[in-house]
Parts: C-alpha cells; structure tokens; sequence
C-alpha cells in the first residue's frame, strides 16, 4: 500500500551511459530535497530491469524499480501507431502510479538540487487544483500546439495534485484534436494541453531549471534549482555541430559539469576518468 503524500517518478529505457548516470544523480538529488517521506519509482522500458538498475549504480534505499510492458492505456491506443514511434507514450505507461496521490514526475535527465519556486507553491497548494509544468526556451508542442498555450513548455517536470484525473484530460484533448502521436512533441504538446485543462499549469522558470545543452538557444549553464540536460540521452546525432559529431559536444558539455552535479547532490564526485561515449555499447 502506498502511504506517502508524494509519489516521484521517472521513466528510462535503453539510453545512453551518460543518461543513465543523469538518473543515478537525478535520483539523489530528488531524494536529498523530499526524504524518506515521499516515494520513489523508476518505470523501466525497453531494456531488462535488473540491467537498468546495475547501469544506474548505487541509488538511495527505498526506490522502487517497475518493468513496463507496452500495453498503451485504452484512452491513447487509437492515437498511437504499433512502434510508438520515436518513443511516443512510454512517459504514460503507466498514466499515474497512483491517482490518489500528488505525482511529480521527472526526466531522468532532470537534476535538481534546490526547490524551484513553482514546484515549492505546487507542493503547499491545498486546493486539489494546481498542475506544474516546466518553461522551455523553444516551442515544441507538435500536433497539439494550438491548445498548449502560447508560451514554450517542457515535459520534463510534470506535477499533478492528488485526484487528478490525467486519463480524463488526455480524453478531452484528444476528442478536440484527434491526432496520431507521431513524435516526442506529440507526446510533449498532449501532456502540456492535458496539464492546461480548466487552468494555466504552476510553470518552473528557465532561470530556475536550465534547458541545458551546448546549442543555442539552449542554455550552456546550470540554473538555480536545477537542470534539464536535453538530448543527453541520445547515443548518437545524425548530424554535425561546427564540424564535429553533435552527440560528441553533447557528451563533453555534460563531461564539464559532471563533478559539479555529484557534489549540488550531495555526494563525492568520482575519479576523473573518461566516460564511455554515447553510442557505446553497454557492458
């Protein structure tokens, strides 16, 4: 039985080593600012759970680790095409761990290491009404873009209160629009206009959470809670960046933040050694 007043949760599949340590401190860093009060759950897609785990590496007590099969909610089934194409509605899967109690779910990419000021008034809210979303610095809301609002919003921080009915939400957006989900801004765009239902969402600043990744307009630095690495787990670009392989400066910006990101979390940066590239294969 889950007794906890706040339910984390992330979703991670066969991405790159460098995505997987982004969990192992995104994990941390949850888990220094919300304690053993809260509950923490890893859904684990495409990629065996006992694999994922020892590619994390070493991750507070008491998370708990689920193995998601592709069995795609009833309400999304006929937007959504056999190969759930670039990933689309693994975030969904399942919709909420508990619909009884507040959800925040996180990008295993996310680090944070303060409270951002919107996730703290999301968490004091008594209303039962306040949904929290983070800002962006780009548009990318896909098929669903005309009702996510006017101004860039990133699924990577998601927060809804207790009793929310996201299956409902996502039902009435997709009876306004029917739209098959056919990219991960599809799948941004429709989580954004379900969050927007009835009221504007709690929005977690730029300033507070970088959109973080060495392309403009991206941010190069860390915010002041945290950051979103973007694209950091990738494997690979199919595409150059001032002459060099893209998913290569990706990985060296990540590389110059890395032993920083150990210590905002709160635990002894490793031994400088290389990381294994993106594309390479997990041993």
């Amino acid at each position: 039985m889950n007794e906890a007043l706040l339910n984390i949760r992330w979703t991670i599949g066969d991405v790159s080593p460098a995505g997987f340590e982004a969990l192992r401190l995104s994990l941390h860093g949850a888990y220094r600012l919300f304690g053993p009060g809260a509950a923490y759950h890893v859904c684990v897609n495409t990629i065996a759970l006992d694999e994922a785990r020892r590619q994390t590496g070493a991750v507070p007590d008491g998370i708990r680790w689920h193995a998601v099969a592709p069995e795609v909610p009833l309400v999304l089934r006929p937007f959504l095409d056999s190969a759930m194409s670039e990933g689309t509605a693994w975030k969904f899967l399942p919709l909420q761990i508990d619909p009884g109690v507040r959800e925040l779910a996180l990008d295993n990419d996310v680090i944070l290491w303060a409270i951002p000021d919107a996730l703290a008034r999301w968490l004091a809210d008594e209303s039962g009404a306040a949904t929290l979303i983070a800002a962006d610095v780009l548009m990318g809301h896909g098929q669903f873009a005309h009702m996510a609002g006017p101004e860039p919003r990133n699924s990577g921080i998601r927060g809804t209160p207790a009793g929310f009915d996201l299956e409902s939400a996502i039902a009435a957006v997709l009876r306004a629009h029917p739209a098959k989900l056919e990219s991960e801004l599809d799948e941004q765009g429709l989580q954004i206009a379900a969050m927007s239902q009835g009221a504007d969402p709690l929005v977690v600043g730029t300033g507070d959470v970088s959109i973080c990744s060495p392309f403009p307009p991206h941010q190069p630095g860390l915010g002041r809670c945290g950051a979103h690495f973007v694209g950091l787990n990738a494997r690979s670009f199919s595409w150059d960046y001032y002459g060099r392989p893209a998913h290569e400066v990706r990985l060296d910006h990540w590389r110059r933040y890395r032993m920083e990101l150990y210590r905002r979390v709160g635990l002894t940066p490793p031994a400088e050694t290389k990381q294994p590239s993106m594309e390479a294969a997990a041993c």
